[in-house]
């Protein structure tokens, strides 16, 4: 079993940066593949960015590559999202969670889920 927390949301103007935080409970966070989803209202959850169990291997959605950087600290039981030029499409709430298989882009790829952060980007 893995909880998860996410922090670091917040209201942010266009162009401005956050950093996200989603901590991990018990001793097996570092077993999980690790992913960033979004969801704004009215839309389906879409996949953001994910990170392999050691930090080798970083996957993202073409909306936010160059942008946002996802990583990890095993030692922390911590998975980041580092954004940058945030923009109003940016606006959702976002979850981390913990891949149970090698779907790192879809939502059924993944075993647990944090209650969300809700980021607002203004123009």
């Amino acid at each position: 079993q893995v909880q998860l927390v996410e922090s670091g949301g917040g209201l942010v103007q266009a162009g401005g940066s956050l950093r996200l935080s989603c901590a991990a409970s018990g001793r097996t966070f570092s077993r999980y593949a690790m992913g960033w989803f979004r969801q704004a209202p009215g839309k389906d959850r879409e996949f953001v960015a994910a990170i392999l169990r050691t930090g080798g291997r970083t996957y993202y959605a073409d909306s936010v590559k160059g942008r946002f950087t996802i990583s990890r600290d095993n030692a922390k039981n911590t998975v980041y999202l580092q954004m940058n030029s945030l923009k109003p499409e940016d606006t959702a709430v976002y979850y981390c969670a913990a891949a149970g298989s090698t779907n790192y882009s879809g939502t059924q790829g993944y075993d647990y889920w944090g209650q969300g952060t809700q980021v607002t980007v203004s123009s």
